[in-house]
C-alpha cells in the first residue's frame, strides 16, 4: 500500500473510530448508557447470554474447523501412504522377476555340484574363473531373498498404519458432526433470543454492545499502551491489511473463508494468503503455530489473539484500531483493539524464535 492509500486508510479509521468513541475523548460509555432501571437490566443481562452464547459458538466453529483442517491432512496422507505401498508393491514385483531369473540360470546347470562341474569341465581354467561369478550369484539370490522379506514386514507396517489412520479420520469426521451440532444449538439459540426484542430494544442492544466495547477500549488507552506501539507495517502486512479493509461490511457466517463471508480467523487467513503468506485456519491454530510478539512491538498487519480459549482473532490496523469479522449478524468492521480481553500477538510474516 503505498502512502496515499496508507494515508487514506488511517484516516478511515479514525473516522470510523471517533464515530463510534473508540479512540477516547470526552464522551464516555457512563454517559451514553441508558437510564438505570428494570429494562436496562433486563437487557443487560440479555446481552450477557447473547454473547455467552456466540462465545460458545466461537469455541464450537474453530473445534469443528481444526477437525475438517485435521480430516483434509490425514486424506493428503492416506494418499501418500497409498503410494508409497504401490510403490513398495512394484519393487517387490521387480525383486521377485530377479529371483526367478537367478533360479533359472542356476536350474540351466542341472543342479550340479561346483566340484563335479570341475572334474567334468572340458575347460577346468575356464570354469575357476567363474566359480567367483557364480558365487557371487548366490550370494544375491541371498540378498534378494533378504530383501523380500523386509519388504513384507514394511509393507504389513504399512497396512497396519493405514488402519489407523483411517481409524483417526473416522474419529475426527465423528468429532466434525458433534462441532456442527453445537454450533446449530448456539447459533439457534442466540438467534431466538435476539428475535424476540423489538426493534427499539434491538437498538438499545447495539448499544449496549457499543458502550461496552467503548469501555474496554478507554480503559485499555488509558494504560498508555498505544504510546509504546510505534511499528511499521512490513511489505506483506501492508497487502494483508488492504485485504482485510476491503472486506469491511461483509458479512459474518460461521466458518466461512470468503470472499463473500468471513468468520473471524476467515478474514485472517484469506488476508495472509493474499499477501501471499499461507497461515493456520483457525483463531487457535494461529496463536499456537505463529510467531508471538510482545503487545508494545506490535506493528500493522500482525493478529491480535483474544479471550483465553484463543477463540477469536482481528488483524492490527495501527492507531489503536483492528479490522475483524465480529459475530453473526454483523459485519466485517473497524474497531478498537482494546474492546476485548488480548490474549496475545503473533506474526504472520515473522521467524519463530529457537
Amino acid at each position: 500500500m503505498g502512502g496515499v492509500r496508507g494515508g487514506r486508510l488511517a484516516v478511515c479509521t479514525a473516522v470510523v473510530l471517533c464515530a463510534t468513541g473508540l479512540l477516547g475523548g470526552t464522551a464516555t460509555a457512563a454517559q451514553r448508557s441508558p437510564d438505570p432501571g428494570d429494562d436496562a437490566r433486563h437487557l443487560e443481562q440479555v446481552r450477557k447470554e447473547i454473547e455467552g452464547l456466540y462465545r460458545t459458538a466461537e469455541r464450537a466453529t474453530d473445534a469443528y474447523n481444526a477437525a475438517e483442517e485435521q480430516v483434509q491432512l490425514q486424506q493428503k496422507k492416506i494418499v501418500e501412504l497409498a503410494r508409497t505401498i504401490d510403490g513398495a508393491q512394484q519393487r517387490l514385483a521387480a525383486l521377485k522377476r530377479r529371483a526367478g531369473a537367478l533360479a533359472s540360470a542356476q536350474y540351466r546347470t542341472g543342479g550340479i555340484p561346483p566340484e563335479a562341474q570341475l572334474v567334468l569341465s572340458k575347460d577346468p581354467e575356464a570354469f575357476l574363473a567363474n566359480v567367483d561369478l557364480v558365487r557371487k550369484g548366490q550370494q544375491a539370490v541371498k540378498g534378494v531373498i533378504s530383501q523380500l522379506t523386509h519388504l513384507k514386514t514394511d509393507l504389513e507396517g504399512y497396512a497396519q498404519d493405514a488402519s489407523h489412520r483411517w481409524e483417526q479420520l473416522e474419529a475426527n469426521r465423528k468429532k466434525k458432526d458433534a462441532a456442527r451440532k453445537e454450533i446449530n444449538d448456539k447459533i439457534d439459540a442466540a438467534k431466538t433470543l435476539e428475535s424476540r426484542l423489538a426493534a427499539k430494544e434491538k437498538d438499545r442492544l447495539r448499544k449496549l454492545e457499543d458502550d461496552q466495547a467503548l469501555l474496554a477500549q478507554q480503559k485499555w488507552l488509558d494504560s498508555g499502551v498505544l504510546a509504546e506501539i510505534t511499528g511499521k507495517a512490513s511489505e506483506q502486512g501492508r497487502k494483508a491489511i488492504a485485504y482485510a479493509t476491503s472486506q469491511i461490511g461483509k458479512d459474518y457466517v460461521w466458518g466461512a473463508t470468503g470472499p463473500d463471508t468471513f468468520d473471524c480467523s476467515g478474514l485472517t487467513l484469506r488476508a495472509w494468503r493474499a499477501a501471499g503468506r499461507t497461515i493456520p485456519r483457525t483463531s487457535q491454530e494461529q496463536w499456537a503455530q505463529l510467531p508471538r510478539v510482545a503487545l508494545r512491538d506490535m506493528r500493522p498487519g500482525d493478529l491480535v489473539i483474544y479471550f483465553s480459549d484463543a477463540s477469536h482473532v482481528g488483524m492490527y490496523l495501527g492507531d489503536g484500531a483492528i479490522v475483524h469479522a465480529p459475530r453473526p449478524g454483523r459485519q466485517v468492521t473497524i474497531t478498537g483493539a482494546g474492546t476485548m480481553p488480548i490474549l496475545g500477538v503473533v506474526r504472520p510474516d515473522g521467524e519463530r524464535a529457537g
